[in-house]
């Protein structure tokens, strides 16, 4: 047997040696089809090259694209379990052509790769054209010698494609396999062509024509090849069953279904089973693709899909979680072929893991409050549309899960009531509304919000992405349009743009199309979930309803990534170092730096900063993985994940891991944050960290600043050039240049203390021997002197040996540094019964602009902001003694 994994190396391996690029596949979630909830087709990753939007190196392509219709119009999610063909997951084999080849090479690599690389028979083969495509007809009569009644002429719009009401299009031609007469059916364009005996395996698209307008068609300058076949279908014909769930991949994961449900493939049971198979493969691409459950767009879809699998496992009356057992199944099957599968495998387990546990939780309530309601209703009575939204609103059972619920009793659900109650609740929502009164705008983001709902982010696994403007805000309100110059806030369905939260901040970025250019300077966050894009238009015009190119500053994002995770990092490494009693007390994560506050009651010492810094390094050096996982609040605190200040935080949280504590395969994570911010994807790209400063904030908070990357090494080589002036200055080595610094240090204290003796003697008469010239004031010997450059310090030391030379007598000394006046006045013990200190101080000082001054009778001091007016404070003591 030829398993789904060779047929799909085969298609590609053909192509490939016939000169065609092998196109890896594009994520799930479009990046430039901001029209589509999820990838749905093999062409739409190639949808700008079509158009002439963007140009590639190459002109023919090969790939196999992961493609999901769960949502939107593309939607087989009811019909998955039940047919032998429908998937929520599928892969798409194709080729393309861009201008190159047109329809006879087409033709020619769809008819040698079914029948000689993949051995069909051709007896068992038919095909189908547009009706009035005499050109494909007649080549596949030329290169597949197929009898014109095996080329079959359908004049209906199943054999002509078209991208939209306008835009390329052009005729298709489809190959069908023969499964038999044992299978009833018949070819296409009769009235039994639905049945399960000739089916489509191969579509082979001829984009030759521009649609202009709803009545006129024009020929392209260069016809294009867009072909599709499913990867399930031709492994279905290639391994002898007309039912895709037959094949390998199907038969290994309903195996595993069987084993870890404890259930046998019984007829009553195979459904079930094969629910579980089909949307194991789309969650498990999904979350490897960045979306996670939620309750709106993209992440609601996906909960939707896992919570039908779950409903089906407890159906077979599994009593354990049974998902999250089934990926190592899936990643053994389809890992090699799709690596994101392995890398995500841990995030995958976890969401899976956590979404069922919560489902298993509020089923049982809810499944009894369905069964009390329909026993209420007459036999095909519709359930009423309050009671399927209060399920939906009280247990989160989703109205398509309710219906799923119904199907086996053939009842259905009043979905134009469920719609009014919802429409109800919002109403009241919005009424009981009021605001925080922050902005005044406020109101307008919350009606915003409750009209378009959350803002899809992408930007965790893109830097680039199609979106459509939603709203555009002027001024606080809404407008239609917005011109050059104008400054203006936009809303997009999609956005690879973060915003501003968790410390971190918002990105920056363009918003282009053709004719338009707009800068985005700021991404905030509103009402907790519209990605808010602060924008002026530089160039054109921006409208409600365009389409634009989101493209954030990806180097400025780089930056953001590495200093957000050094600072998990800077975090884990300080609580080991310091004590479990650091926690953050807020951050800013900033393209250029990052500043992290902590609770610490002292300061960080030098010594403990280096090793701090050397730690971070060390870490950053082994280049450990950065995984994030999808956990319960309570499950990721449990598991040992901290909660960052100031964040608020749902029900489901993204726990971000990195680092490593041991060199071995099976070891525990260094740091564990919960954090909804952008990462590094190993610590190697943060490149470098260094701290620059710490410093007190208020009582109990440090704060330290730090650089990583270019900016670190920036300061390192600033650093370096500093020392190499000052080792210049100071004629020393580098290396040599402390011990010179403190040389010099001393060398100036040595001479400051000269200086200070040296004033002293001058201060004291020059130490001539008949000592201080002094005078007699009131019968008093009195000396007074000003004294330039001596410091409020040394003139106590002064003042006690005037004093001891004068043998009687009063002392005053006025210091004059810096404009300013120090007084001191020393007082014998034999005139302190006469005079006081303090009092002629006080007198001194109130000449220099000083008030008040204290000391003892026989010692007082005091100062005054006017030097200038020192002689005045002498003669003001010195009256003070006559008095």
């Amino acid at each position: 047997m030829t398993s789904t994994n060779d047929i799909r190396r085969t298609f590609l391996d053909y192509f490939k040696s016939n000169g065609h690029e092998v196109v890896a596949s594009s994520p799930l979630v479009p990046i430039n089809d901001p029209t589509l909830m999820f990838t749905n087709a093999g062409m739409v990753p190639f949808k700008n090259v079509f158009t002439g939007a963007e140009t590639r190196e190459y002109s023919i392509a090969t790939s196999s694209q992961k493609c999901v219709r769960a949502g939107g119009k593309h939607n087989d999610l009811d019909n998955v379990g039940f047919t032998a063909r429908h998937h929520t997951f599928f892969e798409m084999l194709g080729n393309f052509s861009f201008g190159d080849y047109f329809k006879e090479e087409a033709i020619s690599h769809a008819w040698n790769l079914i029948t000689k690389e993949y051995g069909l028979n051709t007896d068992k083969l038919c095909v189908t054209v547009y009706h009035d495509d005499d050109v494909a007809f007649d080549l596949w009569k030329k290169i597949a010698g197929l009898p014109d009644e095996k080329i079959i002429r359908i004049a209906t719009s199943d054999n002509f494609w078209s991208m939209g009401e306008t835009g390329p299009c052009g005729p298709c031609s489809e190959i069908f396999y023969d499964h038999g007469d044992h299978i009833w059916g018949g070819p296409p364009g009769t009235p039994e062509e639905d049945g399960d005996r000739f089916v489509e395996i191969w579509n082979l698209v001829f984009m030759q024509y521009e649609q202009i307008s709803k009545d006129v068609r024009e020929n392209l300058p260069k016809p294009s090849i867009d072909t599709g076949m499913g990867l399930e279908r031709i492994a279905a014909v290639m391994q002898g069953t007309h039912d895709n769930y037959e094949i390998d991949t199907f038969r290994r994961l309903i195996e595993a279904s069987v084993e870890v449900t404890g259930a046998k493939e019984t007829d009553e049971n195979k459904s079930s089973h094969r629910v579980i198979a089909d949307h194991l493969r789309a969650t498990s691409f999904l979350i490897a693709d960045g979306v996670l459950p939620s309750n709106e767009g993209r992440g609601y879809v996906l909960r939707r899909i896992m919570r039908r699998a779950m409903r089906h496992a407890h159906i077979l009356g599994a009593k354990d979680l049974v998902m999250h057992q089934l990926t190592p199944a899936l990643v053994s099957e389809m890992g090699q072929a799709f690596p994101e599968l392995v890398r995500a495998q841990a995030l995958i387990t976890e969401t899976l893991k956590l979404e069922e546990a919560r489902f298993r939780s509020m089923l049982a309530n809810g499944l009894k409050l369905l069964d009390d309601e329909v026993s209420k209703l007459a036999d095909n009575q519709a359930l009423p549309g309050d009671v399927a939204f209060k399920l939906y609103d009280t247990y989160g059972f989703p109205l398509d899960l309710t219906e799923d619920a119904l199907r086996s009793q053939k009842r259905a659900v009043d979905v134009d009531g469920f719609n009014a109650s919802m429409d109800e609740q919002r109403a009241k929502a919005r009424a009981a509304w009021s605001g925080s009164g922050d902005k005044g705008t406020e109101k307008l983001w919350f009606d915003l919000a409750d009209q378009f709902g959350a803002t899809e982010f992408v930007g965790y696994t893109s830097e680039a992405a199609e979106g459509q403007i939603l709203a555009i805000v002027k001024d606080g309100a809404s407008v239609e349009t917005a011109e050059v110059g104008d400054e203006i806030s936009i809303i997009l369905n999609q956005t690879p743009f973060y915003g501003e939260s968790g410390g971190q901040m918002g990105d920056t970025g363009t918003f282009t199309t053709d004719t338009v250019s707009v800068h985005v300077s700021d991404t905030t966050k509103m009402v907790g979930k519209l990605h808010v894009h602060v924008a002026n238009v530089k160039e054109g015009s921006v409208a409600v309803g365009d389409t634009v190119q989101a493209t954030i500053d990806d180097e400025r994002r780089s930056r953001l990534k590495a200093n957000h995770s050094a600072t998990h990092v800077l975090h884990e490494v300080l609580r080991r170092e310091l004590g479990e009693h650091v926690t953050q007390k807020g951050s800013l994560v900033a393209p250029e730096r990052l500043r992290f506050d902590i609770s610490q009651p002292k300061p960080v010492s030098a010594d403990e900063l280096k090793r701090v810094e050397i730690e971070v390094n060390r870490l950053i050096r082994d280049n450990g993985r950065v995984q994030t996982r999808l956990l319960s609040y309570d499950d990721a605190i449990e598991a040992g994940a901290m909660a960052l200040f100031g964040e608020k935080y749902g029900d489901e949280v993204r726990v971000v891991s990195m680092g490593s504590e041991f060199d071995t395969t099976d070891r525990d994570h260094y740091s564990v944050e919960l954090c909804g911010g952008t990462h590094v994807e190993q610590l190697g790209e943060i490149g470098l960290f260094t701290i620059v400063s710490e410093s007190g904030v208020s009582a109990g908070v440090r704060r330290i600043e730090a650089l990583t990357g270019a900016a670190a090494l920036e300061h390192f080589h600033n650093q370096q050039a500093m020392l190499l002036e000052a080792a210049g200055a100071a004629k020393a080595a580098p290396d040599a240049l402390a011990g010179k610094v403190a040389s010099l240090l001393n060398d100036r204290k040595s001479l400051e203390k000269q200086l200070a003796e040296a004033k002293k003697k001058a201060a004291l008469g020059g130490g001539a021997s008949e000592g201080p010239a002094a005078k007699e004031v009131n019968g008093i010997k009195f000396l007074g002197q000003v004294l330039d450059g001596v410091s409020p310090k040394d003139l106590r030391g002064m003042a006690d040996d005037a004093k001891k030379a004068l043998g009687s007598g009063v002392v005053a000394f006025v210091g004059v540094n810096d404009g300013k006046a120090g007084l001191l006045i020393g007082v014998t013990d034999d005139l302190t019964d006469k005079i006081s200190a303090v009092d002629l101080v006080r007198a001194g000082a109130a000449a220099v602009g000083g008030k008040g001054g204290g000391g003892r009778p026989d010692m007082a001091q005091a100062g005054g902001p006017d030097g200038s007016k020192a002689a005045d404070a002498i003669a003001a003591i010195e009256a003070a003694i006559t008095a």
